[in-house]
C-alpha cells in the first residue's frame, strides 16, 4: 500500500485538513489550487476512501479522514524530530530568537521554557520582550508571539496557538479601593471589555487609573489599589496561591494569540516543535483556569 502513496499527497492532505481550505493550503504550501486538488484527489484514489466531505467550498473530514489527520500528525512530529537531531550537528544556530509581549513573558512563558528546554530539542529559545509590529531581520528576530489585534501584513506567517481568555480579579488579602486599573499596552481595551457581558461588577467603578504594562496592573491590584481585567495567562501563580480572587466568569474577548514567523513554519522542524508545544501549554493553561 504504502508504495503506491507518495509522500507529497500526505503533505497536501495535512495541510487541507488543518486548514480546512484548499486555499489557504495552497497558499501556504505555495502551489496552485488545482494542484492541491489534483493530490488530494490521487490519495482518495489510492486509498479507495473518502476523506473530506465537500459542501459550497468548504472541507470537513470525514471519519476516515480523522484517522488518517491523526496519524499525519504523529508521523510529521516524528520526522521533524529526526530531520532535527540529522541536521542539528552540522547547524551554526541551535537557537531560536523569540519576542513576545512583557506581561506574557514574565507570567507565562519564562516558568514554562526550563520544561522546555528539559525535553532536548536540541535547541534553545532565547526570549526578547516587545509588542506590536515585528521587524524580523532588522532585530534577528525568528518568531514572535502576538494577539491578533492589528494587522502584522500578508508577508508575514502566523499559526494560531490559542483564543484570549480575560477575567475580573481583585485582591484577597487586602482592602480593595473602588479603582479600575486598566492597562494601556492595548488599543481600545477598555472599550473592548464594556461590550463583554459578565464583567459588569469589575467595570463598575467610580474612576479609572492607566498602568503601562499588565504585570504593573497585577502589582497595584495585590496590593489593593483596584480591580482589574487581566488574561487568565497572566494570573496562574497569583490563583494558585490565592493572592488574586476573582470576581467575574471567565470570558472570551474574541482575540487570539498567534505565533508569527518571518518564513514558512514548515522550513524550519523547530519552529514547528515549538508550536506545538506553545498549543499545548496554552491548552493545559485554559483547563487549569476554567476548571
Amino acid at each position: 500500500m504504502i508504495e503506491k502513496i507518495s509522500l507529497n499527497s500526505l503533505k497536501f492532505f495535512y495541510f487541507v485538513a488543518s486548514y480546512g481550505s484548499v486555499t489557504l493550503a495552497a497558499n501556504k504550501l505555495f502551489v496552485t489550487q488545482s494542484a492541491v486538488s489534483k493530490q488530494i484527489y490521487n490519495l482518495e484514489h489510492c486509498l479507495d476512501l473518502t476523506l473530506f466531505d465537500r459542501k459550497n467550498k468548504s472541507f470537513s473530514l470525514t471519519k476516515d479522514g480523522e484517522i488518517l489527520l491523526s496519524c499525519c500528525q504523529k508521523i510529521f512530529s516524528q520526522l521533524d524530530q529526526c530531520l532535527i537531531e540529522l541536521t542539528q550537528q552540522n547547524s551554526l544556530q541551535t537557537s531560536l530568537v523569540l519576542s513576545c509581549e512583557p506581561t506574557l513573558s514574565m507570567k507565562w512563558l519564562i516558568p514554562r521554557l526550563a520544561q522546555f528546554k528539559a525535553q532536548a530539542h536540541g535547541f534553545d529559545i532565547v526570549l526578547l520582550t516587545g509588542g506590536g509590529s515585528i521587524d524580523f531581520a532588522k532585530n534577528h528576530i525568528d518568531l514572535a508571539i502576538r494577539r491578533n489585534d492589528f494587522a502584522w501584513g500578508e508577508h508575514i506567517f502566523s499559526e494560531k496557538i490559542a483564543d484570549e481568555y480575560i477575567v475580573g480579579v481583585e485582591s484577597s488579602h487586602a482592602s480593595v479601593a473602588d479603582e479600575l486599573l486598566i492597562s494601556n499596552s492595548r488599543p481600545h481595551f477598555l472599550k473592548q471589555i464594556k461590550k463583554i457581558q459578565g464583567l459588569a461588577q469589575v467595570l463598575d467603578t467610580s474612576s479609572k487609573t492607566e498602568f503601562e504594562h499588565f504585570y504593573l496592573c497585577l502589582e497595584a491590584c495585590m496590593a489593593g489599589l483596584g480591580r482589574t481585567v487581566i488574561s487568565i495567562y497572566m494570573i496562574e501563580k497569583e490563583l494558585k496561591y490565592q493572592l488574586l480572587k476573582t470576581i467575574s466568569a471567565v470570558v472570551s474577548d474574541g482575540s487570539s494569540y498567534h505565533l508569527l514567523s518571518h518564513n514558512a513554519f514548515h522550513e524550519d522542524p523547530r519552529k514547528m516543535i515549538f508550536l506545538e508545544w506553545l498549543k499545548q501549554q496554552m491548552q493545559s493553561s485554559q483547563s487549569m483556569i476554567r476548571e
